[in-house]
């Protein structure tokens, strides 16, 4: 994943136990606030996308 901010590269960790969410991470080399959404299988569990924004930015 990239910064939207900087695009510094960073790994992202991701737990798709809680579903379909939103939250946010500080970015580890700018520290600005990624808002990213996170879409999850209802049916099979598993990992669909992550879209990454800034803090303003609607997802």
């Amino acid at each position: 994943m990239n910064c939207p901010y900087c695009d510094a590269p960073f790994t992202l960790w991701v737990d798709i136990s809680q579903g379909r969410h939103m939250t946010w991470q500080d970015c580890p080399q700018c520290c600005a606030p990624i808002q990213m959404r996170v879409e999850v299988s209802e049916i099979s569990g598993e990992l669909e996308s992550i879209m990454l924004g800034q803090d303003d930015d609607v997802l």
